[in-house]
């Protein structure tokens, strides 16, 4: 192959790959402005995948009833009745006298069921307006002016039940009045309101079903995302088609697997705190027993070291998951906060706006908030809580002028036991699981504990659950 020859295989190749890409690319711009306009909810899809076959349908059976049917039936009645008033004229022509123009009218009138009327001396009026859409208007004049070789004039929406037609003689001009069932196929509407009635009604039906087999789909949903709030779903039982029955019962196995789970969790925590617990009292006690110095001193800071970390481990293990919801006024809880982060000697201020009641865990999201404040007052000398809640949200901030967190270690301190070289979360007795129990609140309430920068310097810890 010359070199001429690879060149020219070379730029057609590169003008089908752009071919292509360009292709793709407008395939990708068809398809996200289709997705943006598609309704997003299931009712609306199903209803659409249901109701367009049934307009194309309608729609196709309307264009071959217009263009096979009606529209032949309208030529050839109208051809008809064009032939009636050419025969008429041609009688005229051949018959002029008074005597024969009476007969006529009456051949006319029993035979044809035209009016025929004779009017000496007069012209066609002047043409008047055609209609903007008419298979009569258009037929009628076409099929007239192949048979009747002569001028005429026609009236088709003049009079509803009538047509008039005027034909100009050599001294006068011939008027006959036909009925328009006689050219045209009157009763049409009656096969369109038809199929639109049923149009209507396989709607309305699809529309009634479709509702109710969203229904129970709509409460499965409900009922997880109340089971994800820690809220109770007992009025929530399987309905539906199968399919859907089938995902009900299996959501409601789920729920009582997990419930099990935290019944036989919480029962054996509650043991090993009962134990646990009495063995630190024991120790208190016979450290109490060998009175003041210096050793015994250290001993009862580390018993209470140990006691607090306990507590904090028994917490992270808890997840308060067998706490009942119930209404709490929120800002009732961030002033509880700012009161106790005062007593640790921050200066701390509080805001709230919004509607306060909202049902959540109140022990746990209490403990939530506590430790966001307590983590920031322990490294900063100012904080700011605020809360706002809208039709969606609630959203507690913690704001500090404290030194903050790197953002790549934002997530890592969620880790359970994680600990900073300078960590904020790291004192004589903590347990490195102060930020990973209020993240898990949160997420128990179907939100989540995000950190970020602060206004004040710092660090902000935002509370996020829905309500």
């Amino acid at each position: 192959m010359s070199a001429l020859d690879t060149s020219v295989v070379g730029a057609a190749r590169a003008r089908l790959r752009l071919t292509q890409r360009r292709m793709r690319e407008n395939n990708a711009r068809f398809g996200a402005w289709f997705n943006r306009i598609m309704p997003k909810g299931l009712f609306a899809r199903s209803l659409i995948i249901i109701v367009t076959p049934v307009v194309i349908l309608q729609s196709v059976l309307a264009f071959v009833f217009m263009e096979r049917h009606y529209n032949t039936v309208t030529r050839r009645l109208s051809a008809a009745v064009s032939q009636d008033i050419t025969a008429v004229t041609q009688l005229a022509v051949a018959f002029p006298t008074v005597e024969d123009q009476e007969r006529i009218k009456r051949i006319a009138q029993i035979t044809m069921g035209l009016t025929v009327d004779f009017l000496p001396g007069e012209r066609l009026p002047p043409p008047g307006p055609k209609p903007f859409f008419s298979t009569l208007d258009s037929a009628f004049t076409g099929e007239l002016a192949k048979r009747l070789h002569r001028p005429f004039w026609t009236d088709t929406v003049g009079n509803s039940n009538l047509i008039e037609v005027r034909v100009q003689m050599d001294d006068m001009v011939l008027r006959v009045f036909a009925r328009r069932s006689q050219a045209y196929l009157s009763n049409s509407h009656i096969f369109l309101l038809w199929m639109v009635g049923t149009a209507l009604v396989l709607m309305a039906v699809a529309i009634l079903f479709l509702r109710n087999q969203i229904k129970p789909i709509e409460a499965l949903a409900d009922a997880a995302i109340a089971f994800g709030k820690g809220r109770d779903v007992a009025g929530f039982r399987p309905r539906g088609a199968r399919e859907v029955r089938g995902a009900a019962l299996a959501f409601l196995e789920m729920k009582r697997r997990i419930e099990r789970q935290i019944e036989q969790r919480t029962t054996m925590l509650a043991g090993v705190s009962h134990d646990m617990r009495t063995i630190l009292t024991r120790f208190k006690l016979e450290l109490a027993l060998l009175g003041d110095s210096a050793d015994t001193e250290a001993l009862r800071k580390d018993v209470d070291d140990l006691q607090s970390m306990l507590e904090a481990y028994l917490a992270f293990a808890r997840e308060d998951v067998a706490e009942a919801p119930a209404m709490a006024d929120m800002a009732r809880l961030i002033e509880e906060a700012r009161v106790n982060a005062e007593r640790q000697g921050a200066k701390v201020s509080a805001s709230y706006s919004g509607d306060p009641m909202v049902m959540v865990r109140v022990d746990a999201f209490r403990r939530c908030l506590a430790n966001l404040v307590g983590n920031a007052g322990r490294h900063a000398s100012r904080i700011e809580i605020s809360g706002t809640r809208d039709e969606r949200w609630l959203t507690i901030a913690v704001d500090d002028d404290g030194p903050g967190i790197a953002p790549e270690l934002r997530e890592d301190v969620f880790r359970p036991f994680f600990r900073l070289d300078e960590a904020r979360n790291q004192d004589a007795g903590g347990s490195g699981l102060g930020l990973t129990i209020a993240r898990d609140a949160a997420r128990a309430h179907g939100g989540d504990v995000i950190l970020g920068e602060s206004a004040l310097g710092g660090l902000r810890a935002a509370i996020r659950i829905p309500v």
